[in-house]
């Protein structure tokens, strides 16, 4: 079956919540003290605050649905990274996850581009992302999407603190 995206609405608050609980732990949860990835999950990804994000008309949320079930995610919005740079209209991929099985076959990409145009559909603009600094395939996923490291923080998992970069991709002026 063809994997199909859409604009997730508040009805799946519940289905995001569980999505966004697996990919992050099937990702990144060996990285963490169990304790410590579960106040991070429980903090993050409940379905109270996937309802709030999937209210709030600054951000847009998709699913990635195959043959009933969600199998990936991609989050946009307004940028929240702590860089000196961030202006107030820039705009932010904030979440990109695809369940193991479904990754290396493109759909990441085309996933990434549903977001990316929905943060471009007002006109160019600067556009911001987070991700880990030992994330190399990630990285390099971002860096062929013109995104560039021009920063770095402290992500919090707990009592973990993860490095992570911060890239930047410039607004490319309209032809």
């Amino acid at each position: 079956m063809t994997p199909v995206i859409r604009r997730a609405t508040v009805a799946d608050a519940a289905t995001l919540a569980e999505l966004a609980t697996r990919t992050f732990t099937q990702t990144f949860g060996h990285l963490y003290p169990a304790e410590d990835l579960a106040a991070f999950v429980g903090e993050n990804y409940t379905v109270d605050r996937q309802r709030r994000i999937l209210a709030h008309p600054g951000y847009a949320v998709w699913l990635v649905e195959q043959g009933g079930e969600a199998v990936g995610h991609a989050a946009a919005g307004p940028c929240g990274l702590p860089h000196p740079d961030v202006h107030p209209d820039d705009g932010e991929l904030k979440r990109l996850y695809l369940l193991e099985h479904m990754q290396g076959g493109g759909l990441g990409g085309e996933l990434c581009g549903v977001a990316l145009e929905w943060l471009l559909r007002d006109g160019p603009r600067t556009l911001w992302l987070g991700v880990w600094s030992r994330n190399f395939a990630a990285q390099r996923f971002y860096a062929r999407r013109g995104f560039r490291h021009v920063g770095d923080y402290q992500f919090p998992v707990g009592r973990v603190r993860d490095h992570e970069f911060i890239l930047r991709r410039m607004p490319v002026p309209l032809a």
